[in-house]
């Protein structure tokens, strides 16, 4: 169950990195610009990455309980939540983007491309948060092989027409910053199709047949269950993305070239949070429904297996950045100051790899079981308040510049680090009802 969740999390994040490289040809104001727009489109993701938690949750204990109408109902409630709620925030991202943007501390020869591609990203979110609804139910219910395929297909067609659109290569145009958005919703509608044909198999334990023959509809009562859920969820991803988004505006303030070796940084450094996710999502459907089994020795069991797979791979991505950490800034830039600026933030992350990938899949457990009040404090105690102060004491008051705003990111992943991995070990997780 994990490789294909692993796989998929990982291949998104090397096109993530890949769109990156394409997008540096254009300049360092390019990456910057496009940096400028990760934390406030995954701001307005938010409402969708926490219900697609809950209900994969929720799904896995139901087909742990063996209770597959209910499953279906929990999926048909939460995809009506979805469409309603992409509308809403589609709309307002579009019409506040320059505002946003000024926000997050966008410089003018950064502002006007950053706007475009956040205009055009979230204009389009509709086949991403569709693909995202579907996928998510997949996994609760143990496939977590549709979610790679739809995911790993719309990545190829994304870095095909970066390919042929950013610069413009075998006839098509050269669009720049607007090739790039172009061809990143272009993957997503890809996605969004091939999910959608999932619904229709029949080995699928989530399918429109099934809906259709036992004339299911979105209920109330799997609304509540969903949103109680998700309100954890939700506020604690806002909490995390105001902390990395104060990061993200320190960084800023060093200027486009700065931030341009930041956001790269933070590339390669979601690479291992995308380890970490892929063992998440196995964790959080294997927990379920071990847990809806009522088997809670083996709930633990597949945790800890996750962790210590984590763990193992975060000493791999760490000694990957020990010796070519400053080969891989290469690739991205030729300004010497900018690789240099890239060595040093390789320097921490090789330290913050060890405690990321391990807390994400702690964090990843405690949610499958229903533990998200606690998740909730870790992250409003860690990233809104341990990570922007450390980071508000070394850029302001010791003059660090990014080794102050690194620091941040390191005491936040290690006090995750700790305070997860303690719950997890103590084992109250395991007597949550959801």
């Amino acid at each position: 169950m994990a490789w294909p969740a692993v796989l998929e999390s990982v291949f998104i994040s090397l096109a993530g990195m890949i769109d990156t490289l394409m997008v540096s040809e254009l300049g360092p104001f390019a990456v910057a610009a496009v940096g400028l727009t990760t934390q406030p489109k995954f701001i307005g993701l938010a409402f969708f990455v926490t219900a697609n938690i809950a209900v994969s949750a929720l799904v896995a204990r139901r087909r742990g309980q063996n209770k597959q109408r209910e499953a279906n109902e929990i999926f048909l409630t939460a995809l009506v939540y979805t469409l309603i709620m992409c509308l809403l925030v589609s709309v307002l991202c579009v019409v506040f983007a320059e505002d946003m943007m000024r926000l997050c501390g966008s410089n003018p020869d950064t502002h006007d491309a950053a706007v475009l591609y956040f205009r055009i990203i979230m204009g389009g979110c509709f086949f991403n948060v569709l693909s995202m609804v579907i996928n998510a139910a997949q996994r609760g219910s143990g496939n977590t092989r549709v979610a790679m395929t739809t995911n790993v297909t719309s990545s190829i067609v994304n870095i095909v027409f970066n390919y042929l659109l950013i610069t413009g290569k075998h006839g098509f145009p050269a669009l720049g910053i607007l090739g790039a958005a172009g061809a990143t919703v272009l993957g997503t509608a890809v996605a969004s199709i091939l999910s959608v044909i999932s619904l229709f198999k029949e080995t699928s334990y989530l399918q429109v047949k099934y809906i259709l023959e036992e004339k299911i509809l979105p209920t109330w009562s799997s609304f509540t269950r969903m949103i109680k859920l998700t309100l954890n969820f939700l506020l604690e991803n806002l909490l995390m993305r105001i902390g990395f988004l104060t990061t993200a505006l320190f960084a800023a303030k060093l200027g486009t070239d700065a931030f341009a070796a930041h956001q790269v940084g933070m590339n390669v450094l979601n690479l291992g949070f995308s380890f970490g996710d892929g063992m998440q999502v196995a964790a959080v459907a294997l927990i379920g429904r071990s847990l809806g089994e009522g088997k809670k020795e083996r709930a633990k069991t597949y945790g800890s297996l996750c962790q210590n797979i984590g763990f193992l791979i975060s000493l791999c991505l760490s000694a990957i950045l020990f010796f070519g950490g400053r080969a891989i800034y290469s690739l991205f830039f030729k300004e010497t100051h900018i690789i240099e600026m890239g060595v040093t933030i390789c320097t921490w992350m090789i330290v913050i790899l060890l405690f990321q990938v391990s807390q994400i899949i702690y964090s990843g457990c405690l949610r499958g079981a229903g533990d998200a009040r606690y998740v909730l404090f870790v992250a409003l105690l860690s990233v809104s308040i341990i990570r922007t102060a450390v980071t508000y004491l070394g850029f302001n008051v010791f003059q660090l510049g990014l080794n102050g705003v690194w620091a941040g990111v390191l005491a936040d992943q290690f006090t995750r680090f700790v305070l997860n991995s303690t719950r997890f070990i103590r084992g109250r997780w395991t007597e949550i009802r959801i």
